[in-house]
């Protein structure tokens, strides 16, 4: 397994390898996982994706990182960061977001990690501010915002999920590195 960038008391950040995109495909397609977002991606979607987030961490040093439960090595999806363009009046940012596998849901997993990536975002890269985006009707990760100390920044129509009304009314969180000191 790849050496960790950093890692929380429970879990291992990492870029990604060819092995995670199996497991990663599987999460994309449980629709559960999937419920706040508009479609499943494929397994090519899915590829896209990690070389996408290879690609950002080459040049940025961030990426939604793939994730790892250190007590048995065992893939459990990602938490990390990653630059936002779409159009929007808080774009171009950098957000932090999560995407982890059923099984490994209610452990604090994805605050744990949040939290671990604020770090590494804050003390190690100096990024001033983070993002951190869904739709309104996302109570889990909105839930997850909180916890690791954001505030509300504005509601949004997103661009993206505007052939999704259910989908399209969503929130944007913020939190800067001044706030935690």
């Amino acid at each position: 397994m790849s050496t960790y960038l950093f890692t929380s008391s429970r879990l291992g950040f990492r870029n990604w390898t060819v092995d995670d995109l199996a497991p990663m495909a599987v999460i994309n397609t449980d629709k559960t996982v999937m419920e706040f977002f508009p479609m499943t991606p494929s397994t090519s979607d899915t590829q896209n994706f990690i070389e996408r987030m290879q690609q950002q961490f080459e040049e940025t040093n961030f990426c939604y990182f793939a994730v790892d439960i250190l007590e048995n090595k065992e893939f459990i999806g990602f938490i990390g960061l990653s630059r936002q363009t779409f159009d929007a009046p808080f774009n171009p940012s950098v957000d932090i977001g999560w995407r982890l596998k059923r099984s490994s849901w209610f452990n604090g997993y994805a605050t744990e990690g949040a939290k671990a990536c604020l770090d590494y975002a804050f003390n190690t890269l100096q990024i001033k501010e983070l993002l951190s985006m869904a739709p309104a009707i996302n109570n889990k990760s909105i839930a997850i915002m909180k916890k690791i100390g954001m505030s509300k920044l504005s509601d949004f129509i997103h661009p993206s999920l505007l052939d999704f009304p259910r989908l399209q009314n969503c929130v944007v969180y913020k939190i800067t590195a001044d706030s935690l000191k």
